[in-house]
């Protein structure tokens, strides 16, 4: 079953003029765009290795926030330091 979405004014434009073929790639799209998949290719490689010790506690933390996430733990601890280190990671407390 196909839902029907409904846009606002300004998107309604942009759709239809998409469908029109009045809307043209900005120039150099194509380098930008190889470009950006460089630079997420890159920040996907795993090419180290960090071994840490931790309580078993915040293990089991760990290991249960990221079950919430759907992810690994291993990957949701790559991903918390690569927030923090990066300034993104935001205090909740």
């Amino acid at each position: 079953m196909k839902t029907k979405v409904k846009y606002d004014e300004e998107e309604l434009e942009v759709v239809q003029a998409w469908e029109a073929g009045a809307l043209k790639p900005a120039s150099g799209m194509a380098q930008l765009l190889k470009d950006h998949r460089g630079m997420a290719e890159a920040s996907f490689k795993k090419d180290q290795r960090l071994n840490i010790r931790i309580s078993s506690r915040d293990l089991k933390s760990l290991q249960a926030r990221a079950l919430e996430e759907g992810i690994p733990y291993q990957t949701f601890a790559a991903s918390l330091l690569h927030k923090f280190v990066n300034g993104h990671l935001v205090n909740q407390r």
